[in-house]
């Protein structure tokens, strides 16, 4: 017996969000010579469902209408403005209902956030969109959200990252179903990363943020983003405001709500994914010109701030000059 694939779809979705495990899995009944997976789009109303890119979806199901088949895995879509609009009740009691019932269930990217709308992920660990995740982990407190994750396991449950992160957790299924060899041919035709590496903060740019606090703290952080290299010792930067040492930390952490050691690692870690990028200065030369003592204390923030050394991220997101 095929296998139902359930995803939600509400007004606005993000089609790769869809369109993406959808391919995944239909790829893989293409490689087993089998129908492993029979696919639903479950909608909230009859009619289209227009995409966040205007492009229309049918649904095979609207949520209140009887439902002939079992399904095995539910997952959730999400869109652009998914975070910030109000979730859908009706949708919200079927997936409370519903979700329980199947063998395995989730969501793609800020679907997260109707899922956890429900409960159902309260006292677990998902992921969700980079952009989005302090937000989701804010909302919903009883949720433990991993930021760097691409895809996240939890008992039955499962959550991808950002949009092509569907693509992953699609791909994870149908390794959890039938097997490494059949996911590593749909990963070859697709073209795509069996395991992707690395996650998902070496695509954040959410440390570019513009300065907060008060206009003396976004002089700081200002002078900090344009001298990534001077001395930012917290005794230097309360210098510079004409504070104490400890008053100018406490302020700090207060206004922006982390220490100034980690907003300034963070700066100039953000400092060095863009000349990174650029492909033009050694390691060396970019751990000098962002403040490091030498390339392995760059290496290290890097890894911890990002999840990949700072050689895999210039492999991956480098626009050398010709």
């Amino acid at each position: 017996m095929a296998r139902t694939i359930a995803i939600v779809a509400m007004p606005d979705v993000q089609l790769l969000d869809v369109s993406g495990p959808v391919d995944v899995f239909a790829e893989a009944n293409v490689q087993a010579g089998r129908g492993v997976y029979r696919l639903l789009i479950v909608a909230s109303a009859p009619g289209y469902i227009r995409s966040s890119s205007s492009t229309r979806l049918v649904p095979d199901y609207v949520i209140g209408d009887p439902l002939a088949e079992k399904i095995d895995t539910l997952l959730v879509a999400g869109g652009p403005h998914a975070a910030v609009v109000t979730p859908d009740a009706t949708v919200v009691d079927w997936l409370r209902s519903t979700a329980p019932a199947t063998r395995r269930y989730g969501s793609v990217c800020a679907g997260a956030f109707l899922l956890a709308e429900t409960g159902l992920l309260d006292g677990r660990r998902v992921t969700t969109h980079w952009a989005v995740a302090a937000e989701l982990s804010r909302r919903y407190p009883a949720v433990t959200v991993e930021e760097d994750a691409i895809h996240v396991r939890d008992g039955r449950l499962r959550t991808a990252a950002g949009v092509t992160a569907g693509l992953d957790l699609a791909l994870a299924l149908v390794e959890e179903d039938v097997g490494r060899d059949i996911a590593m041919k749909v990963a070859g035709q697709l073209v795509m990363f069996f395991k992707r590496p690395g996650g998902q903060m070496q695509f954040s740019r959410k440390e570019e943020a513009a300065p907060v606090g008060r206009s003396a703290l976004q002089e700081v952080q200002r002078w900090v983003a344009a001298n990534p290299a001077a001395d930012h010792s917290v005794a230097a930067l309360a210098y510079r405001m004409g504070l104490s040492p400890r008053h100018f930390a406490r302020l700090f952490r207060s206004e922006l709500g982390v220490t100034p050691a980690v907003w300034v690692e963070t700066t100039r870690i953000a400092v060095a994914r863009r000349l990174l990028e650029e492909g033009r200065e050694t390691p060396k030369q970019v751990a000098a010109h962002c403040g490091f003592t030498d390339a392995d204390t760059l290496r290290r923030a890097f890894v911890r701030q990002v999840g990949v050394t700072p050689a895999d991220y210039r492999r991956r997101h480098a626009h050398l000059a010709v």
